[in-house]
């Protein structure tokens, strides 16, 4: 499995470092720039269009490997060349063909409509409207859904809402150099190793697929970054990461996994969710626009308080390890032990509220 791991990760890694090398000298060329001004921080304009990078190298490796496995499986025997994980796998993977369409579909939706709003504001209403849209295309006919044991129709409102959810809070996290690849890499591969634990083949491949395109893109994206990934890329990403948690089994008896499991996305996206919904409350709170762009994010309040932006997404990836890391083991602990895990989950985001709060805010 180890092989598999580091061919999953390794090859999106190398294809978005030449990808986002080519998409940079593009957006510099065609002056598809993001220009300093408002409340953007950057002193000079940084290319955009990383969001097409990361489509190539996530969604690129997701379809073709997918397209391989059925391709080998419909032939007369597998090539003895396969792992036998793979094998036993093999046609599972195969099977996923339609699911990894629909992903990508989905995916490069928002990529496009991401792509026109880095160009020319959309404004929120068009794009709340691609997201519901493909969210609902998700959990309907694809049949992706969270919380299967609910009836379909609720099943549905509720994957659908969680799909946007998660989709908005990567595209609000998307406000300092590197901080929504990181944390959305962490994330990814937490839900990777859970996956794993599970007995799953393609869910935790496509997570660390998802790792390696996005640690490419971090040799460009990290501070000082010379490009960002925009619209284009916080939303497909954000989207990738609610459709993997909904794919990773959480709770299975045969496993001895507990229902206690399904909290687990709740868990490992404890900073990013909390981030959203306290800025939100935030501007409501100041008479703005929840959807009006600011320096209320977590993130900004740590540049207050006197660290480098640097620091401050570092700190922001050690929050999030730490609520996430012990995720992992929540599936198959008993009811006391998970009591202590989402006890040090809070722990960690009450002391997150206390930083954002003791901050005097100059905004307000």
């Amino acid at each position: 499995m180890l092989w598999l791991v580091l061919i999953a990760v390794g090859g999106p890694f190398l294809v978005s470092l030449a990808a986002t090398f080519g998409v940079r000298s593009w957006a510099r060329r065609t002056e598809f720039v993001d220009r300093p001004g408002g409340h953007k921080r950057h002193a000079s304009p940084v290319a955009l269009g990383g969001g097409v990078a990361l489509f190539v190298s996530i969604c690129g490796p997701i379809f073709l490997g997918t397209i391989l496995a059925w391709v080998v499986h419909s032939g007369d025997k597998p090539p003895e060349w396969l792992p036998g994980i793979v094998q036993t796998h093999l046609a599972g993977i195969a099977s996923k063909l339609s699911t990894a369409l629909a992903i990508v579909g989905g995916a490069f939706v928002l990529l496009v409509v991401g792509l026109i709003d880095d160009r020319r504001p959309l404004g929120p209403a068009p794009k709340f409207i691609a997201q519901f849209t493909v969210a609902i295309f998700i959990a309907g006919p694809v049949g992706i859904r969270a919380v299967e044991a609910l009836p379909a129709p609720l099943s549905i409102a509720v994957t659908v809402l969680w799909i946007v959810l998660i989709t908005n809070a990567f595209n609000f996290l998307d406000n300092m150099d590197g901080l929504s690849a990181g944390v959305a890499a962490i994330a990814a591969a937490i839900f990777a190793v859970t996956a794993a634990r599970s007995g799953q083949v393609f869910v935790p491949v496509m997570a660390w697929v998802i790792v390696g395109g996005l640690l490419g893109f971090l040799v460009y994206n990290f501070s000082p970054a010379t490009i960002f990934m925009g619209d284009a890329g916080s939303l497909p990403l954000g989207f990738l990461m609610s459709v993997v948690t909904i794919l990773t089994t959480f709770y299975d008896p045969a496993r001895n996994l507990t229902p206690l499991g399904v909290i687990v996305p709740v868990v490992v996206l404890a900073v990013p969710l909390y981030d959203v919904l306290s800025v939100i409350i935030h501007r409501i709170r100041a008479g703005e626009s929840p959807l009006r762009g600011d320096w209320r994010h977590f993130s900004h309040r740590l540049v207050k308080r006197g660290m480098t932006p640097r620091g401050a997404v570092l700190t922001i990836y050690l929050a999030t390890a730490a609520t996430g890391l012990p995720a992992i083991i929540l599936p198959t602990v008993d009811w006391a032990s998970a009591v202590l895990l989402l006890l040090q989950c809070l722990a960690v985001v009450a002391m997150i509220a206390i930083l954002e709060h003791a901050a005097t805010d100059r905004t307000a």
